[in-house]
Parts: C-alpha cells; structure tokens; sequence
C-alpha cells in the first residue's frame, strides 16, 4: 500500500504547498528532461488565477516541441514533432515566454544554444554561473519548492530514483533540510517511463512532501533528434579521438560535436585498419606523432576507458555496446590505488585483504563499518553478518572479527571471501538527455550493468573539491572534450555568450572541467572548434584576432582541435600560441589573422605561414577522404527524420542561411525551373505538391529548385 505522500491531484500540492510556503514561490527544478510538467504546470495556473501569487521558477534548458515560424518551417517541422515527441507535456511557462504575466520570473542558467538569443526578458533573467554552483545560487535566491519527475520505486522496495537528474537537486535538500526544514517543499512526479537508475540517484520515498503520480500522465520523454554530423565536424572527431587514452577517463560534451568524436573512436575499435588509413591520409601521423605518442593513442582499447561527464549523452552508450566504455573505478580510495598500481584486478585474493590491511584501510579487528564496506565492495560474501564483534558465517560458525587471529583469517579465507568485487562504476553521470533509443537502451539494460552507472551531484562530477584523492586515482589520463563557438588569436575560448552580452546557452560545466584539466598531471582539455560558420550567406572566421568576450580565459589554454588540425597551447608564449591556431584556421582568413597578429606586435615581422598549412579548404579535406567516405556519416547513429525529411530539411537549412540579395536570386531563377516529378515525394511532405495560391505556389518552385 503506497503512502499518504501519494497523490494524483496536482492542484491539491499548489494549494497545500502555499499553506506552507506561502504566496512568495521559488521554485528549483532540474535542467532539460527532469521537470515535473504537471507540476510546474500547475503552479503557472495558479499564479494565472491569482496575481498574488509570486511565481519565481529557477531552472536552465527548457524543453519545447519545435514549432515553425513561416509556413514552410511549420509544415517541414508540425509532422515531425507530433510524430517524434508525441504526448511529452508542454511546460506553458515556456509557451508563453514572450509574454509571461508580472508574477511569473523564469529563471535560467543554460539555454538550448540559440533559442533565446532574441528574447529580451529571458536575456535579462540569465545567470552566469558554474554548474558546480547552482546549488548555492538556488539557496542564495530563497528556494522553497523542489520538483522534478522520478523513477518509480523498482520491486517492492519504497526507493525512488532520481533517474535523469540528481544533479543539483539534493545538495539543496540537504541544505534546506538541515537549516531551514519547516520551509520548504520537495514534490516528485512519477513517470514509468523514466529508468530506474542507480548511485546518489536512489532516494527514500520520505524524502519527498508530496509524490504526484496519476495513470494517464506518464508522458513520453522529451527526445530531441540526432543533429547532422557534417564532414568537418567528423573531422575534428577523428583528430580528437586520437588524444583518447587507453585505461583513461573521458568526458564528451552536447552536440553533433560529441557524436563525431564517438563516431572516430567506434572507428578505431571497430575498424582500425581503417582508421590508420584515415588518420594517415590526414597525415596526422606526420604532422602529431610526437604529440600522439605524449598525450594520446590510436590502438585498440584493452583497458578501456572510464567515463566521469555531467552530461550523459546517448553517445556514451554507443561506446559501452563497443565494449570502449569499460574500465571499472570504485568509490573506496584503497581499492582505487591498488588497482592503478597493478596490485590487483576485479578477482578478489587474499592479498587484496592483506593490502587494505596493511596499508591501514581497515582495521584488523573489523568494526562494523569495515565489515559494511568489504561487503559493499564484494571483499566478504554478503552471506556473512557482523553482530556485537563478531562475524556469523553461512553455516552458523561465529569468530571475533579480528584478522589477527588466525582461526578468523583461516575461515575467512576459506569461508568469506566474495569472487569478484562489487559496486564498481564505468561511468559517472549528472543527468542524461537523448533520443529515445537511448531511453529504450537504458530501461532495457541488465540490472547488473545499469548498476554499473552511477548517477551523481555535479559536485562530484565536475570538479575534485571535497573528494580530490579518489577522483584523482579515478581521472587518470582524463581527456575532457568540449565545444567552443570562437577561439581568440592567444587562446580565450568563447563558448557561451556574444560580445553585446546576449547569452547563446551558458557556462554550464565547461569551465569546470578546463579548470579541472589544469590540475590533473596527466589530464587534458580538449576544445572541439569548427574553423568557420556561415552567417547571413557570408563564412566568417571562428579563430577571431580578439573578441569582446569570453568563457575560458586565455591563461587556461590547452588543446584546441579544428577540422584542420590540432593546436597544442598549453604553456607556449603569445606567440606560439597565435603560430599554432593560424595552423589550423581556415586559409581564407590566415593572412588576416597573420596581419593583425604582426600589427598588435604579438607576431614577429618576420614569419612566413608554410606552404603545408595554405590548403586548408574544405575542397582539400573532400579530395583527401573521397574514399573514406562510408566511415563519414551524416547520420552515423540514426536519425529520427525520414529520407524526405532528410533532403527537403537540408534545402531549407541551405534557403535560412542565405543572405537576402542571394535568396532573391534563387527566388527569381526558381520560378524559370519546371517541377520535376521525381520531387514529388519532397513536395508532397510539405503539402505543396499540389498548390493553392500564389505564395504555395512560389514555395513549390522555390524548394522544387533547390532540391
């Protein structure tokens, strides 16, 4: 029978949760998929019904249905959301945003990149900050109310699971609870289709005031499509692939970014002859050897590798199907050592007990946590029970749980040790967010192996503060992999924001990570960068001489990686750092960059670009992997959109990206080109194979042209 905690009214919670609270409402809820909808849903009713109500939601990555603005965007996109986010509960604070009443504040610190670029309120609500501080922020600003969607309790247990999102939400609690805990109000919301998972992510049901849960509501989970991954952005995956470490720790940021850089490491598991032959016709191993050799790898991967990443992004399940992901860490800093230092493995001996007592981990007389942790970690047969100082073995024999004495390390010997240790973690996550195969993956995955991923804080994830010796042993030969939109000339990344202080999606845990990269002997950060972007029918530079703002300072300088090649900063002068990022720029603008270099005297008058860096173009890197090109998907993990969605959706990313005097003229040559019938089924997804009108009919030739 479940408890009185439970409830399928969600506007009962409201109107108990102000009898507590009040009318003066902070809510925290988590980022991306774990909001509680209905909850945060009614709360936004409430504060409709009544404008005393003072409605402030803290929160970052908003999720929405997309919806299309023209009425070719909103016949290409209206299908494909319908099909592919189905019942997923629209959040009416965010289908409201442009015009939010004056007691509802929505608060964010991290949007989807680019939404809210021309949203002046949602501008004026962002907060700058670490990933690693939310928590505080949340506590600074007078949270009051908690929600997010859980994981309904497993078996017949009571626990619930935090499942997507224990990343912020109970370091707050505890907080609250300790200092503050008649004020404030905890809700969860069930959803079935959430997976149980495991690590900080497994909670009491007590935790919680109130638990909503109604049969018709377990909405599907929000499953934003797999980007294109386009030839330059495999590119700079296959050069950062080789800097990953065999038996080291990886950490993948969002985007089709991450998924190129999966793509080249399944590349060099799977295939890596194949992968020798790309990497040598990049001819990387001329051009990075020495570098390859010092920071990186192109094998296979025995050990496999290890993964601590706040975003659990779908692409880490690629790698543990490939048997990359695999590298077992423990959260028990003797065990941690033993294994990095080779002493022992995962098959529990007598000598592994030998060394935890030798190096003064556990006391030759147990104490009843000693006892507790042998057994958590599979040292001791869970069989065994501890009881008033003693150990009761399986067949009823009861010793002093000391090991000095030799009857008790005989029977333990013979009697007590497990086979295999226990409680080991490949991966460490702080939320996941992907399409819904990597849901479907997730409740499908072994109870045994989903175990073996440990849901977490970001405190534990994104920094080494409060547990830095065993994230030490964890981390070695960490490799963190993140995106950046622009690079300064010296080495400052601009990854969040632009130089007029509008906000593209946030800090996150970006600067964390670098951060932390910096203090790790053997770790690196990794910057993926690509070399140009199209704005308004121009290419513009993403290596920029200086920029009026940025998100990684440039005395925290590492690894930054182009389609072009690899720029290795850390600790070298201004000017070798500006030498190396020219190297890898795009060769329309390296004689811009030279220049200004050489005016600002960063640059000696002097230097020559060689000859081997003024080919990069991207016809050069098609006329190097023309026979590579299977290895090189645009889709290499799937996708949600169809073949026709597919080619019409590429014609109309092509059409938004031109400028104004071009699209006319695609405009006018269109209406001289016949509609072919091969394009039917293109035209007839987008309603416009038949027309009606004069503005379909301009659609019709427009797209009929540009397929």
């Amino acid at each position: 029978m479940k408890s009185s905690r439970y409830t399928d009214n969600e506007f009962n919670i409201v109107e108990r949760t102000i009898e507590k609270v009040g009318k003066k409402i902070v809510i925290g809820t988590p980022l991306a998929l774990g909001k509680a909808n209905h909850i945060l849903n009614a709360f936004y009713k409430k504060a409709l019904e009544d404008p005393e109500v003072d409605l402030k939601i803290i929160t970052a990555l908003s999720l929405a249905k997309p919806k299309g603005k023209s009425l070719l965007e909103k016949r290409f996109i209206e299908p494909f959301a319908d099909r592919v986010f189905g019942d997923y509960e629209e959040l009416l604070y965010e289908a409201n945003r442009e015009n939010l009443p004056e007691n509802v504040q929505v608060i964010e610190f991290y949007f989807p990149a680019g939404k809210q670029l021309h949203n002046k309120t949602s501008q004026q609500n962002y907060i700058s900050t670490n990933y690693t501080h939310v928590a505080r922020d949340l506590i600074d600003a007078g949270v009051n109310v908690l929600c997010q969607i859980v994981a309904p309790a497993s078996d017949s247990g009571t626990n619930l699971s935090l499942s997507c999102n224990p990343d912020v939400a109970m370091d707050v609690y505890d907080y609250l609870k300790k200092n503050d805990p008649e004020s404030f109000v905890y809700i969860a919301q069930i959803n079935k289709n959430l997976p149980f998972m495991f690590g900080d992510a497994i909670v009491p049901e007590e935790t919680f005031d109130y638990i909503f849960e109604r049969e018709d509501i377990h909405f599907k989970l929000f499953g934003p499509p797999k980007m294109a991954v386009t030839l330059a952005d495999h590119l700079i995956g296959i050069y950062a692939s080789t800097l990953v470490k065999d038996g080291g720790e990886l950490q993948i940021g969002i985007g089709s970014l991450g998924d190129a850089l999966v793509n080249g490491l399944l590349l060099r598991q799977k295939d890596n002859p194949a992968y020798l032959e790309v990497i040598k016709a990049l001819d990387i191993p001329n051009r990075y050897q020495e570098l390859i050799e010092r920071k990186g790898d192109t094998g296979l991967f025995q050990q496999g590798l290890f993964a601590a990443s706040e975003m659990f992004v779908d692409g880490f399940m690629d790698l543990i199907e490939a048997n990359i992901l695999k590298r077992k860490v423990y959260d028990h800093i003797g065990i941690q050592r033993l294994i990095n230092e080779g002493l022992i493995d995962e098959e529990v001996t007598s000598e592994l007990l030998y060394e935890l007592v030798e190096r003064r981990y556990i006391k030759p007389k147990l104490s009843k946590e000693n006892f507790e942790t042998l057994v958590h970690f599979g040292i001791l047969k869970a069989s065994l029970k501890f009881e008033n100082g003693s150990i009761i073995f399986s067949d009823g024999t009861r010793l002093d749980a000391d090991l000095n004495q030799d009857q008790t390390h005989q029977k333990i010997l013979s009697d007590g040790l497990g086979d295999r240790l226990k409680n080991g973690a490949i991966m460490h996550g702080g939320f996941f967010l992907g399409c819904q195969k990597f849901y479907q993956w997730l409740r499908d995955l072994p109870l045994e192996k989903r175990r073996e991923i440990h849901m977490k804080s970001v405190q534990k994830i994104n920094q080494l503060y409060g547990h830095e010796e065993l994230d030490r042993l964890h981390r070695k030969d960490a490799r963190f992999i993140n995106t950046c939109m622009m690079m300064t000339l010296f080495g400052a990344a601009v990854s969040d924001g632009l130089e007029d202080g509008r906000i593209v999606s946030g800090v996150g845990g970006q600067f964390n990570f670098v951060a932390m990269a910096q203090e790790l002997p053997d770790g690196y950060s990794i910057l993926q960068l690509r070399s140009t972007r199209l704005e308004a029918g121009r290419v513009k530079s993403n290596i920029v001489f200086n920029y009026g703002h940025v998100t990684i300072p440039r005395h925290m300088r590492d690894i930054v990686i182009t389609e072009y090649g690899i720029a290795d900063v850390r600790g070298k002068t201004d000017q070798e750092v500006a030498i190396e990022l020219i190297q890898i720029a795009d060769s329309r603008f390296q004689e811009e960059l030279i220049s200004q270099a050489k005016d600002s005297g960063k640059l000696h008058g002097n230097f020559e670009l060689h000859e081997k860096y003024k080919n990069n173009l991207p016809a050069m890197l098609e006329t190097k992997l023309v026979s590579f090109a299977q290895h090189f998907e645009k889709f290499p993990f799937g996708t949600d959109l169809t073949p026709e969605e597919i080619k019409v959706g590429g014609v109309l990313k092509r059409l938004k990206k031109m400028s104004k005097t071009h699209l006319v003229r695609s405009i006018l040559a269109s209406l001289f080109i016949p509609v072919k019938s091969q394009n039917e089924v293109y035209l007839e997804r987008m309603g416009l194979w038949k027309t009606k009108g004069l503005k379909e009919k301009l659609f019709q030739k427009l797209i009929n042209a540009n397929l």
